[in-house]
């Protein structure tokens, strides 16, 4: 059976596969939550409601812009309802600390992916020292090739495990830092546009600065 397979080779990779099981284990469970974090991310997107929000923005009804932003879970509408409505600062300023607070949401535990990538193939060279070092002490005047040929096996197999763990955490290292870039940029488009549409209103005598007073909320 495959399983029987996969513990016989763990245990023929020595005691370094136990530190190796332990990255593998991390890694494993941060691409999970991170993959079930993307997937209910992409269901809070709402582009009506941010298309309505902009809209209404663009004819310079800000109080129905906040009015259709408060309460969305889409992490840009939500931006620029923290922006429009924070009154301490600039509202680029607060539109940057809003899109922040986004973004480390969504680049949280990216770290410690990165370290389990470097960590799984050094600990399988660890390993291939290791095995090689046994094989060695297995060098007497008659060569032992079981014993020896068990060492490189040893070392082969850890390896191989830490290789292994380290392709498939690039691969999704890489597919989660795609889908935080083409957030990043949805929200600095998003930015540009309000502060666009708020520099028109200024120009046109709106207060904008009395009206993020009346409408001021705190970050969450």
């Amino acid at each position: 059976m495959l399983a029987n397979a996969i513990v016989e080779l763990f245990i023929d990779g020595g005691p370094i596969m136990w530190p190796i099981l332990v990255v593998a284990v991390v890694m494993v469970a941060v691409i999970v939550e991170r993959c079930v974090f993307w997937f209910l991310l992409s269901r809070r997107r709402d582009p009506a409601v941010l298309e309505k929000v902009l809209a209404a923005m663009d004819n310079q009804d800000f109080k129905a812009a906040v009015t259709v932003a408060r309460g969305s879970v889409d992490p840009t509408v939500r931006m620029i309802h923290q922006g429009l409505t924070h009154v301490h600062g600039s509202l680029a300023g607060a539109l940057q600390v809003a899109a922040g607070v986004e973004i480390k949401r969504a680049g949280k535990f990216m770290v410690i992916i990165d370290t389990c990538i470097t960590l799984a193939p050094l600990f399988g060279l660890l390993g291939t020292v290791v095995g090689i070092m046994s094989a060695f002490k297995q060098v007497t005047g008659e060569l032992a090739v079981e014993a020896v040929s068990a060492g490189i096996g040893e070392a082969l197999i850890a390896t191989a495990a830490g290789l292994g763990i380290a392709i498939a955490g690039v691969f999704f290292l890489n597919l989660f830092n795609e889908f935080l870039a083409r957030m990043q940029f949805d929200l600095e488009t998003a930015a540009t546009n309000v502060e666009v549409m708020v520099t028109k209103a200024k120009q046109e005598g709106f207060d904008t600065i009395q009206f993020r007073r009346e409408h001021a909320s705190n970050f969450a």
